[in-house]
């Protein structure tokens, strides 16, 4: 009897370690349904890619506004444009000098801050549609010109030195960010991320400076006082790279102009040495009708597009020496300073051939551009 006690409690020792070895199977070593729901969600996450289109060896394109891409017989004409010539690239606003973010995005902190609009009610079926035609997709994002950020956030503004609890404002009356403020850097890095996910190939940055215009002898920096301009710049660019690289982004800089000759950072920080580390491409605006009037002894740099660019970019290739194909300048499609011909808008793309490079593209504030500067899409062209 005791025997049979005995082998009975072994038995159901036996049972018993089974089942607590079952037990810890099921919840320390198999997956439970919160671990395989989480390990589906990742999944989910690193296998449904958003498609991007490969950039463009030798890029061509034009710029829109959020308004323009936002009406649908506007674009067309564009579209149109682009389909029919040589261009290959779009650049459209994400985020313009307003601080309005030109689409809904489905982000708690972007809808907490409130600046996305339904400018354009359709951009991932516009994306779609010009990848469909093989069009690269720049977005553009104007950074530290933000009124709408500023309102929200107005200790990340630029202050009047005489009140420095007063925003500054320019001669326009539009409101600056401080360069230094680091909230500003996340904020744009949050919406340069959704726009990716989005499906924008290449993110742009605009407006990465200190103000230039306005009374220059009443502002104070609380940000970025106490330090160098192109340092504080180079901390944002390098903050921009380590965020978003790794993500995939392809990034592109705008500068002024006069950047690829000044060596000094203009009094806005912008330095091209300093910039050229951090990103795929650098554009530098060198509009013929932005130079001054002594410029190269010129009476009026507008009248001579082609000398302008050419000389320009020239200087650009020589600093960018180690990888000149960075350099993508913006060229001028609009009237100022003179009437722009075809023929002057040609000439400048044949100076930026000439200085070198391979890509282009072309600005007009109001999205008018000149077929006739442009070779059709049949058309055999050589640099």
């Amino acid at each position: 009897m005791k025997i049979a006690n005995n082998k009975e409690a072994i038995i159901l020792a036996v049972w018993v370690l089974i089942l607590a070895s079952g037990f810890a199977a099921f919840y320390f070593i198999l997956p439970n349904e919160r671990q395989i729901h989480f390990a589906i969600a990742k999944q989910s996450l690193t296998t449904a890619k958003t498609v991007h289109l490969k950039t463009p060896s030798s890029l061509k394109a034009i710029y829109i506004t959020s308004w323009t891409a936002g009406s649908i017989a506007r674009r067309k004409k564009l579209i149109d444009l682009i389909d029919a010539t040589e261009l290959n690239a779009i650049v459209i606003d994400i985020k313009d000098y307003t601080g309005r973010v030109s689409f809904l995005i489905d982000n708690q902190e972007l809808q907490a801050i409130g600046s996305t609009k339904k400018i354009i009610p359709d951009m991932a079926a516009l994306i779609k549609e010009l990848h469909d035609k093989n069009i690269y997709v720049i977005g553009r994002i104007a950074v530290f010109q933000d009124s709408y950020l500023v309102s929200r956030h107005p200790e990340w503004a630029v202050k009047k030195d005489s009140d420095r609890n007063a925003v500054w404002q320019d001669y326009k009356g539009l409101a600056w960010l401080d360069v230094g403020a680091r909230g500003v850097w996340d904020y744009v890095v949050l919406l340069a991320k959704e726009s990716y996910a989005l499906g924008f190939d290449e993110l742009n940055f605009d407006y990465i400076r200190f103000p230039s215009d306005g009374n220059m002898k009443d502002i104070y920096y609380p940000w970025s006082d106490g330090y160098e301009k192109p340092e504080v710049l180079r901390e944002f660019f390098s903050y921009l790279h380590d965020n978003l690289k790794s993500f995939g982004l392809v990034l592109s800089a705008d500068l002024f102009g006069m950047t690829t000759i000044n060596t000094d950072d203009l009094n806005i920080g912008q330095v091209l040495e300093v910039a050229l580390p951090y990103f795929d491409y650098i554009a530098p605006m060198v509009y013929p009708s932005h130079y001054p009037p002594t410029f190269l002894g010129f009476g009026n740099p507008a009248t001579e597009p082609y000398k302008v660019v050419r000389y320009s970019l020239n200087a650009a290739y020589e600093r960018s020496s180690t990888t000149p194909q960075k350099i993508r300048p913006w060229l001028q499609d609009f009237n100022l300073g003179a009437v722009y011909t075809a023929a002057m808008v040609r000439a400048q793309i044949q100076a930026t051939y000439d200085a070198g490079f391979d890509s282009w593209m072309l600005w007009d504030a109001a999205n008018r551009y000149t077929p006739a500067a442009l070779f059709s899409n049949n058309a055999t062209t050589t640099n």
